[in-house]
């Protein structure tokens, strides 16, 4: 039990990183992300033992990670909402150093749930095959919907620009 424990704390820092990163890109409040970073520690503690090595400990990881933010996102827009709405909760953009990772929180925020998973792959440098073997979709879908997102992406940012 020990060495599982041992394992499973090396593992966790070198792959924290992919996990607060999907956990920021699926929640704006920094809360929701501590609650969702937890929630995805506990499922993958209690996955361990299903981990047969049949793709790398960060593709599993990454795989266990987005199916338990999935889930927890799909959780929540069944559940009713009776909590008064707050104005200052609205407007509470996080401090960032740089302006351009604020915009492409706001953009991943506007994209669909799956549309999200895979540009998250995309710019942590995964290619369609193992993007395909992550998210259980053929590299040509994973190839077609990450074109589609790229040209709304263009699009939304060409109509901004013209704003300005």
């Amino acid at each position: 039990m020990e060495k599982k424990k041992q394992y499973f704390i090396r593992i966790m820092s070198e792959h924290q990183g992919i996990i607060k990163s999907l956990c920021k890109a699926y929640y704006t409040d920094y809360e929701d992300q501590k609650d969702a970073y937890q929630d995805i520690v506990l499922q993958l503690w209690k996955s361990l033992e299903n981990y047969r090595g049949e793709s790398a400990i960060g593709t599993w990881i990454y795989r266990v990670s987005l199916n338990t933010l999935l889930a927890k996102v799909r959780n929540e827009k069944t559940k009713i909402i009776t909590e008064p709405l707050q104005m200052s909760n609205l407007s509470t953009p996080s401090i960032m150093a740089d302006g351009d990772i604020e915009l492409l929180n706001m953009v991943l925020q506007s994209l669909k749930d799956i549309d999200k998973a895979i540009v998250i792959l995309f710019l942590e440098g995964y290619k369609n095959k193992e993007m395909s073997a992550i998210l259980g979709m053929s590299p040509t879908n994973i190839s077609t919907r990450l074109n589609r997102v790229k040209s709304e992406l263009k699009a939304k940012f060409k109509n901004l620009n013209e704003f300005k």
